[in-house]
């Protein structure tokens, strides 16, 4: 019979939602508790466990106590054999080296994993290559391409790989960046290694392609598309990303690069905002998101900007949604899909379909996303 590994790192992706940026370091992870972040890691696995469970009729599960795996198994109808121990609601990276290492030992056939670049860069450190591994996405900045696009995507690939349907593995990058860097506008991506995975593309989110070369003219026209289609009246949340911040700065204003910011009536009306500054806002009033694509994975929602919340956006509504990318963006994802993790199945479902991407200035692209 196989067997299953599991770590999840519960503290992962809570930094998100508050405008954090991620959840690195003691000092941060208070912040985040004080500003009322809760943790996206438990749902979200059980999530990937429960397809897992559909997908593959037998496997024992090999896990770490209480908040590291037990409780998510026990909650998706597992009974997982527990090793190792640790000291409830005080988890650490040390922990998830610990666990890595003990269920490599085990001999387990797949190591699945629940975190961000963090919880990837210490299973590589842990273990290197030595078992193929998945990732569970669950983690507020997620560059490396040992992830699943979603929990549910991370499930059936497990299952697969289990049951000899997808025996294929790969080498992915384990990719990390530097998290004061990012809290100050300052994308710092580092290769760390690569750790063996399950290989079928659809289920892959790849890595994300940063320093992608964009031509300024497209940038500065798409921004005049969306200007001069703006309304009196309107709040305008605008994403992360240098694809957005020429809409910002059509009107004098920096943009925050790696935060959300609101603009109405041709002015900058809040900086760096986390979800609840963004519903304050929104009491009362017509809103619309503007979001860019992420080179190489394709993402829309929930990577990187989960500050735009799936309650946010039912607020603001699917068809009050505008997604920008140049042509040299859109051409990194080499065929790929749009994709949408905002944290909510049923919210996921209605986001799917077919968007008008803003490519100019009066050109749209029609793009599915999934």
């Amino acid at each position: 019979m196989k067997k299953l590994g599991l770590i999840v790192n519960p503290i992962a992706g809570m930094g998100g939602r508050v405008g954090l940026k991620g959840s690195d370091g003691e000092e941060i992870l208070t912040k985040a508790r004080e500003l009322g972040a809760e943790p996206r890691s438990p749902a979200r696995t059980v999530q990937a466990l429960q397809a897992v469970k559909r997908g593959s009729p037998s496997f024992i599960l090999y896990t770490y106590p209480g908040e590291m795996g037990e409780y998510e198994a026990r909650e998706a109808g597992l009974e997982p054999k527990v090793i190792g121990e640790i000291t409830t609601g005080a988890t650490t990276a040390e922990d998830t080296k610990r666990a890595a290492a003990a269920l490599a030992d085990l001999g387990v056939d797949l190591l699945l994993f629940a975190g961000g670049d963090g919880t990837a860069r210490d299973v590589y450190e842990a273990i290197d290559s030595r078992i193929p591994v998945l990732g569970v996405p669950t983690g507020v900045k997620i560059h490396s391409a040992v992830y699943a696009v979603t929990p549910a995507a991370a499930g059936r690939l497990a299952a697969g790989y289990l049951n000899g349907e997808a025996s294929e593995t790969r080498d992915a990058e384990v990719m990390d960046i530097d998290e004061d860097a990012f809290r100050m506008n300052r994308l710092s991506a580092r290769l760390y290694g690569y750790m063996k995975i399950p290989y079928a593309r659809e289920y892959l989110q790849g890595s994300k392609e940063g320093g992608i070369s964009q031509e300024p003219l497209d940038l500065e026209a798409i921004a005049a598309d969306i200007t001069d289609e703006m309304e009196p009246e309107v709040l305008y949340i605008v994403g992360p990303g240098s694809s957005t911040a020429p809409v910002v700065e059509q009107f004098g204003a920096e943009k925050t690069l790696l935060g959300v910011d609101l603009l109405m009536d041709g002015e900058l009306v809040a900086r760096d905002v986390n979800e609840a500054e963004i519903l304050a806002h929104m009491d009362g009033r017509e809103a619309k998101i503007i979001v860019t694509v992420i080179g190489g994975q394709g993402f829309i929602f929930g990577r990187g900007n989960q500050q735009i919340s799936p309650e946010v956006i039912r607020r603001v509504g699917r068809d009050n949604i505008v997604v920008l990318a140049t042509p040299q963006k859109l051409a990194t994802l080499r065929g790929r899909a749009l994709r949408v993790d905002t944290g909510d199945p049923s919210l996921d479902e209605e986001l799917r379909g077919y968007y008008k991407v803003v490519t100019g200035y009066r050109r749209r692209t029609l793009i599915k996303a999934m």
